[in-house]
């Protein structure tokens, strides 16, 4: 790997993996959750907070950054790190996902991407090498290589033809990144769900050499199972000594099937999304606290959860807030959802270590189908 950078397999049981990624800034325990800081902030959240919920790692967004308030100027202050007070490590992405996600504001060819800004309109060029540098100005630790992601459903020459296009972009990529110690680049996987394709998407990778690799080009509207069965085969493909990244996912149940899967990290908006809109994500499942049932309830959201949402406020309380749309409902919500996902990541890195996974996640899935508390 990256001088400065290495990882350390300590544990399996079955495909399931636990490990540290050792970077300059720090150590990052896997499985791992990163907390998506889209526009160098976890919405709600600040730092220190994010932190407090044993956060090791934060995902910062090239193609929102290279927009506002540039990449350049996130540079000039001292890179993102000082920039936004977060002295962990960061992954940046590539900006590939988002610049997908445009559809008719872009227009792609061989060399990159030319598409226009969501925010006023102005035109901007993307290429694997335009993707590195802004990643080097905003100094992250783990740097994302420049991919092509097709939505899915997408038929078999279009997926064939794009993954083809992501490994010639991942070999600029990789000569565009250059030596850098103390700073990993990470290589991403694409193929849709065809097995070949991913096989050849892994060797073309390999082939190049990268300090880790990602799953891409899934969570993108293919429905659990088809993931799942993706994932089946997927990390499989991938060198068995460096990182794995499923990218964009996802749910509780989605991050333990991954898990058992052979994944080590994965990022998703979800915990602080679904905070910002009511939604609190507990061991036993999704709990709306918009719903009036919550107007009385003097309980805590979860009482075995020992984050300040749950014990310093009732369910009465957070539904008052949510529902008057005042600012702390979304930041107590927020700072809950954060410290489940870690406590879930921390919950396998135990039953790994300790060879108990598959009783771990037996009992992970019947709390969950118990549903919430009997309302009062």
């Amino acid at each position: 790997m990256a001088q400065d950078i290495s990882f350390q397999l300590d544990a399996t049981d079955g495909k399931a993996r636990a490990g540290v990624i050792r970077t300059t800034r720090g150590d990052i325990r896997t499985p791992a959750f990163m907390p998506v800081g889209t526009a160098a902030t976890v919405k709600g959240m600040m730092p220190e907070s994010v932190r407090a919920t044993g956060a090791d790692v934060l995902l910062g967004n090239t193609y929102h950054l290279m927009l506002r308030p540039t990449a350049e100027r996130i540079d000039r202050l001292g890179g993102l790190h000082k920039f936004m007070n977060w002295n962990g490590p960061i992954l940046t992405d590539s900006g590939g996902f988002q610049v997908m996600s445009l559809g008719a504001l872009r227009k792609l060819d061989e060399d990159g991407v030319t598409f226009k800004s969501h925010i006023d309109g102005s035109k901007h060029r993307l290429t694997p090498e335009r993707s590195m540098e802004i990643q080097r100005l905003l100094g992250s630790d783990i740097v994302m290589c420049f991919d092509e992601c097709p939505s899915l459903p997408a038929d078999r020459d279009r997926i064939a033809s794009s993954m083809e296009l992501s490994m010639r972009w991942a070999a600029r990529s990789k000569a565009a990144f250059g030596d850098r110690p103390g700073h990993a680049l990470f290589g991403i996987q694409q193929g849709g769900l065809e097995q070949d394709l991913r096989g050849r998407s892994a060797e073309a990778l390999r082939e190049i050499g990268f300090d880790g690799y990602a799953v891409g080009g899934l969570a993108v509207g293919e429905g659990q199972a088809a993931m799942f069965d993706c994932l089946d085969y997927a990390p499989d493909q991938l060198p068995e000594d460096r990182p794995r990244y499923l990218m964009g996912v996802g749910k509780p149940d989605d991050i333990v099937g991954a898990v058992a899967r052979g994944i080590d990290m994965m990022d998703c908006v979800l915990p602080s999304r679904s905070g910002r809109t009511g939604q609190g994500w507990t061991r036993r499942g999704q709990v709306n606290l918009r719903n009036a049932r919550h107007a009385d309830d003097p309980r805590p959201l979860d009482e075995t959860c020992d984050c300040p949402a749950c014990q310093n406020y009732s369910r009465a309380y957070l539904h008052h807030v949510i529902r008057a749309k005042e600012m702390i409902g979304g930041m107590l919500l927020t700072w809950h959802n954060l410290h489940y996902y870690q406590d879930l990541m921390a919950g396998m890195r135990a039953a790994i270590a300790a060879g108990t996974f598959a009783s771990w996640q037996t009992e992970f899935h019947a709390r969950r189908a118990e549903g919430d508390i009997e309302p009062l």
